[in-house]
């Protein structure tokens, strides 16, 4: 077992399964913009590069002059229904409460006041110290700027921390940031995708993680 100060937690496919939630947001933009709605797996497979880029993909190429528009209706949707059918992995409250006295860190690409809401509607957001963000979209995972730039405020010892992901993005900023990195199988990475960047732990439940670090 390692010991471990700092856990950076992912959002989607890693705590909550959200796809519906966010694909009923997206096809309402969508629907109100005129544009066919796409399916749940198509939407599915956009997540996890940020707000902007969602939309982007949804829009298509051919609707770019429309994102502005699309983001602001997708925004004011999603921000009441971002847990209408949003659900926690197994044992994830039971895993963050085990870990009572770590520092716990959301990190996420997800906008800041996105995943605020949502954790606070599913009854974990009282866990986390802080939720790094994806609102600059300068900034976003994989990039190691999300964790550098806020590792001195949070006064963070490297070799003391670790990232808990379910996608390939998530791997590649630890590894980018110089951190510990942990796969959970059960999301929305593909296998095929992460496994050649050879985390340092993976695990098929939430739960695992008592038995990877102290």
């Amino acid at each position: 077992m390692i010991k471990i100060d700092a856990i950076f937690f992912d959002v989607d496919g890693t705590l909550i399964d959200a796809r519906t939630d966010i694909a009923n947001a997206v096809n309402y933009t969508l629907k109100k913009l005129g544009i066919n709605e796409r399916t749940k797996k198509t939407i599915t497979s956009y997540i996890g590069t940020g707000v902007k880029d969602l939309i982007a993909k949804s829009l298509g190429s051919e609707n770019t002059g429309l994102a502005d528009d699309a983001i602001k209706i997708f925004s004011a949707y999603y921000i009441e229904h971002s847990a209408d059918e949003a659900i926690l992995y197994p044992h994830v409250d039971e895993t963050l409460k085990f870990f009572k006295d770590k520092h716990k860190y959301i990190l996420t690409n997800r906008y800041a006041r996105f995943a605020d809401i949502t954790l606070r509607k599913l009854g974990i957001r009282n866990y986390f110290m802080d939720i790094i963000g994806g609102d600059d979209e300068n900034c976003l995972k994989p990039s190691a700027c999300v964790f550098d730039s806020v590792r001195p405020k949070l006064k963070i010892d490297k070799n003391k921390a670790i990232i808990v992901g379910d996608m390939a993005i998530d791997i590649l900023t630890g590894k980018n940031s110089g951190i510990k990195t942990c796969w959970v199988t059960y999301g929305l990475g593909k296998a095929e995708e992460v496994r050649p960047l050879r985390p340092d732990y993976i695990v098929n439940d939430m739960i695992e993680l008592k038995g990877i670090m102290r």
